[in-house]
């Protein structure tokens, strides 16, 4: 059974990566993106690393529940 405080890290990464995958779309896939200067692109760039990163993390608190 799921404790409370478990789920609230499982919906913290569901709602994690929606938030990541919009942004990969947004730089894999938006017109906009390409005229951003490359500073804002790195930034971008670092955030989504970042989030991946984070999210990973969450799924190893995740795994370890059991």
């Amino acid at each position: 059974m799921i404790q409370p405080h478990q789920q609230r890290v499982i919906d913290e990464q569901v709602e994690l990566n929606a938030k990541l995958a919009k942004l990969e779309d947004f730089i894999q896939a938006n017109p906009l993106f390409g005229k951003l200067d490359e500073a804002e692109q790195g930034r971008l760039k670092k955030q989504q690393s970042v989030m991946a990163e984070y999210s990973k993390i969450l799924g190893e608190r995740i795994a370890a529940f059991n």
